[in-house]
């Protein structure tokens, strides 16, 4: 038996064809995007005007012991400790499943965490779409519909995805677009398939509001898209005013214990930033991503109750 795998690509030349009419049409939107109000902008998700949150735990938190080629902890042992603090979920980053994945594996992780009582809230992904047509291109698509098929199978509704960097000598507007147009691919995929792709504010043509909302805003309309709001991956002068614009388009939402101010690290105002997305009507998952200097351990636990109290407050 074998893992689900992606529908077969079409020969290089083929696609690079098709690419290269897509670029065109791509380009197009962007200019009307920066042209001024004219240009098309998505709508953030629909809500019910009441928010709703819950409580996960990015697998990311235990990095230290769930990488290597001789980890400490296993991702079971991982999930019966999110049990063990009572959380409503686990986010399975991609990283620390076995490389050896099989079928039965994926079917008794989705046995494991259902019979604790956890959801998957979701799943991450490495990939990078601004790179040039090309092998790594082909490949980092190829990864993206692979992880599509293995969340379906566990039953993680969205994966958290990179727009990416822009490549040495290249220049962003014409990264923007291939990241465009690398979203757009994957989205017809995911779609089918009923996984939702959550853009991340994770540096490179995302480090600030008005570069990540250039993407949204230029990806095809989509009840399948949004946003992931990672709320320490801001580095302004007033990185809780940037979350604030984002807020209204999370499908997910991700906190740190830390933000960058101007580049230097503080003490994040876990409270304010649950408070932006309680404004912005956000229903779903809060995940704690524990990335501090402290045993996380010792420290994730804390964190845990300390947004289980802001939440039910």
């Amino acid at each position: 038996m074998s893992l689900p795998q992606a529908q077969d690509r079409e020969p290089a030349v083929s696609s690079r064809r098709r690419f290269l009419h897509a670029g065109l049409a791509c380009a197009a939107a962007v200019t009307a995007q920066f042209a001024g109000p004219q240009g098309h902008a998505a709508d953030p998700p629909k809500r019910n005007g009441k928010s709703h949150l819950k409580l996960s735990l990015a697998a990311y938190s235990y990095r230290q012991f769930l990488a290597g080629n001789s980890p400490s902890m296993t991702l079971d042992e991982f999930i019966a400790a999110c049990a063990e603090m009572n959380l409503d979920g686990v986010e399975l980053t991609s990283y620390y499943f076995p490389k050896d994945l099989t079928p039965e594996y994926l079917l008794h992780v989705k046995e494991l965490t259902f019979r604790l009582g956890l959801d998957i809230s979701g799943t991450a992904i490495g990939n990078d779409f601004c790179l040039p047509p090309g092998d790594a291109r082909d490949a980092t698509l190829a990864l993206t519909r692979r992880w599509v098929d293995i969340a379906a199978t566990i039953g993680a509704p969205v994966i958290r995805i990179f727009a990416g960097n822009v490549p040495k000598g290249d220049v962003e507007s014409a990264a923007l677009e291939r990241c465009v147009m690398g979203i757009n691919e994957s989205l017809d995929y995911a779609a089918g398939k009923g996984v939702f792709l959550a853009l991340e504010n994770h540096g490179g043509i995302t480090a600030t509001p008005e570069q990540l909302l250039a993407i949204v805003k230029n990806v095809k309309p989509s009840p399948w898209f949004g946003v992931n709001l990672d709320g320490g991956n801001f580095r302004s002068d007033d990185p809780y005013a940037d979350l604030a614009r984002i807020a209204p388009y999370a499908v997910n939402a991700q906190l740190k214990t830390e933000i960058s101010r101007n580049g230097k690290k503080e003490t994040a105002d876990l409270g304010r930033i649950v408070k932006i997305l309680i404004d912005a009507g956000y229903r779903g998952y809060i995940v704690l991503e524990y990335e501090a200097a402290e045993d996380p351990k010792t420290a994730v636990p804390r964190h845990i109750e300390e947004l289980r109290n802001i939440i039910h407050r």
